[in-house]
């Protein structure tokens, strides 16, 4: 298997990261009353997803 040189060349990444523009379209049509209470809670958890895949892999990274 091949090194991958920065983590959006992983299949994981980039998957993740297509769910979070997905999660941004849908929550951009929540009523404006629920904003804070479900639409940034949404983005923040589909968010955490694509940025914990990339801290650990710079802490795996001999580079």
């Amino acid at each position: 298997m091949e090194k991958t040189k920065t983590f959006e060349a992983l299949m994981v990444w980039q998957t993740g990261h297509e769910f979070v523009l997905e999660v941004y379209k849908i929550t951009k049509y929540f009523l404006k009353d629920v904003v804070y209470g479900l639409t940034s809670p949404f983005r923040r958890t589909a968010i955490s997803i694509t940025a914990t895949i990339s801290e650990g892999y710079k802490k795996l990274s001999t580079t």
